[in-house]
């Protein structure tokens, strides 16, 4: 299913949003109002769902069920290769930036947020397209 071309001034507001809740969700405010599933794994889902927005915004036409087997891919492959130790590999990981990116340990209760994460931004999506498609304006001429 192609949802269509998408719109990269969309998807960069919503790489924004995607940081910004992930983060959130880790916050120590967060962690006084919002339960401790929430704290503990939305960070994790929001991860795969910006895999999918970069993923969209550098392929716009790439396929709904393309985008998001890539996404939970390489969520899957970034979490497997937490199980890699090297000392340069440790190193960026010790880094902020290297650890938002690439993880500091495997944990299987990732993989599941993963999937979530990739169902979610492959779910909003369609939603989207089925909606715009329902108030799209008639062609002229065409009989409904």
């Amino acid at each position: 299913m192609s949802p269509g071309p998408r719109s990269r001034a969309l998807l960069l507001p919503l790489m924004v949003l995607t940081v910004a809740l992930g983060l959130g969700s880790r916050s120590a405010a967060a962690r006084l109002y919002l339960p401790r599933f929430v704290t503990d794994y939305a960070g994790d889902a929001l991860w795969t769902v910006m895999v999918y927005l970069c993923l969209v915004f550098v392929l716009p036409r790439l396929s709904l069920r393309l985008a998001a087997a890539g996404a939970l891919g390489i969520s899957v492959l970034v979490e497997l290769s937490q199980l890699v130790h090297t000392p340069w590999l440790d190193a960026l990981r010790a880094h902020r930036l290297g650890a938002l990116v690439l993880g500091r340990g495997f944990l299987v209760s990732d993989l599941f947020c993963y999937a979530g994460g990739a169902g979610l931004a492959a779910g909003l999506e369609l939603l989207r397209s089925r909606r715009r498609a329902v108030h799209r304006p008639a062609e002229p001429g065409a009989h409904p």
